[in-house]
């Protein structure tokens, strides 16, 4: 058994943020959250919380003080929305993180990041770490958490030991992002392209058990320093068909109809526009960031993980999806 050691976990309160500490509290560990917000799940397991901005550098510097690991998993995530917003959040959030890890003497940073850091446009099919970053980003969140990634593996190179996580489309009980949106949108939804085109997926307790295994695994080995991980379920699936097994989940209907991918496009790009001009309040329906993603492959070889995190994923999808739809019934229930 390790020694407990005190721990810092940024965006502690959200959804995979949250099944971190709930790991790390369950092992032993002195646990604290640092969020926007305070939140009654956390204060029910006894973690100690911190409302801190990202983008508030001394804030933050004091959070990393006397802790010995930082799991930096806030961000702010989504499809739209202003650049400076991300950048503030990313880009800016992730420095502060790095130098106050410098500052507070912390032995280990383990980040988050996104397979998205590297999608170009056009089908990722079994690509590994070596695949470069594109020229162009297609939208701010993958733009800027590409920036932050780099700053990471930049420190990891020098003076300060991280190891970077690219998790693929996180989901499970609690999810408040990806499987909600598929939910609202039933009956709604038209497939995109062939539907053919496979994706990587990862359960969240999943992408949480290679977390705690980064940070272990970098305290061992500290030669993994600065080095970026793929996880998923290493089970790819027709995009189609998994959004069709979250809508069951759901009790809802699968999906019915399609729309070429050029129509799909096309629709994005006006309502982007539209959205910019007339300044419209939440999110396009559509855009071409969304188009592209949903017609193309985006699914990887995560051996590296496997050999050097010792990272396989404990929970299948079918048995990920089977948990998803209890909750889903439960949460119904209670409402």
């Amino acid at each position: 058994m390790t020694t407990p050691e005190n721990i810092l976990v940024t965006g502690g309160g959200g959804f995979l943020g949250f099944e971190i500490v709930r790991r790390l509290v369950r092992r032993g560990d002195r646990v604290t959250s640092c969020s926007r917000n305070r939140y009654q799940a956390l204060e029910n397991i006894g973690v100690h919380q911190i409302q801190a901005d990202l983008g508030d550098a001394e804030a933050i510097k004091r959070a990393c003080l006397g802790k010995d690991v930082v799991f930096h998993v806030g961000a702010k995530a989504g499809v739209w929305g202003a650049y400076d917003a991300y950048y503030r959040a990313n880009v800016l959030g992730t420095r502060h993180v790095v130098d106050g890890c410098r500052q507070g003497d912390v032995s280990r940073l383990i980040y988050t990041s996104s397979p998205s850091v590297v999608f170009d446009g056009g089908n990722m099919a079994g690509v590994d770490e070596s695949v470069p970053y594109p020229e162009r980003f297609h939208a701010p969140y993958p733009a800027t958490k590409a920036q932050a990634e780099q700053e990471v593996r930049k420190a990891g190179a020098h003076d300060l030991r991280t190891i970077s996580l690219r998790p693929h489309l996180i989901w499970g009980p609690r999810d408040n992002h990806l499987v909600p949106r598929i939910i609202a949108r039933a009956n709604k939804l038209k497939r995109i392209g062939s539907g053919n085109n496979l994706v990587d997926t990862i359960y969240v307790d999943n992408a949480a058990e290679a977390h705690l295994l980064a940070a272990d695994r970098l305290r061992e080995t500290p030669e993994l320093s600065g080095r970026v991980y793929f996880i998923s379920q290493d089970e790819p699936i027709p995009v189609w068909d998994m959004v069709d097994r979250i809508l069951a989940a759901g009790g809802k209907d699968p999906v019915a109809g399609s729309v070429p991918f050029p129509a799909a496009w096309a629709a994005g790009w006006i309502l982007e526009t539209l959205y910019r001009v007339f300044r419209l309040k939440g999110e396009p329906q559509m855009t071409r960031f969304v188009a592209r993603e949903l017609s193309t492959a985006h699914w990887f070889d995560i051996s590296a993980a496997k050999r050097d995190l010792g990272y396989l994923p404990k929970v299948s999808t079918e048995e990920g999806l089977k948990r998803l739809a209890r909750w889903l019934r439960d949460r119904n229930d209670r409402k």
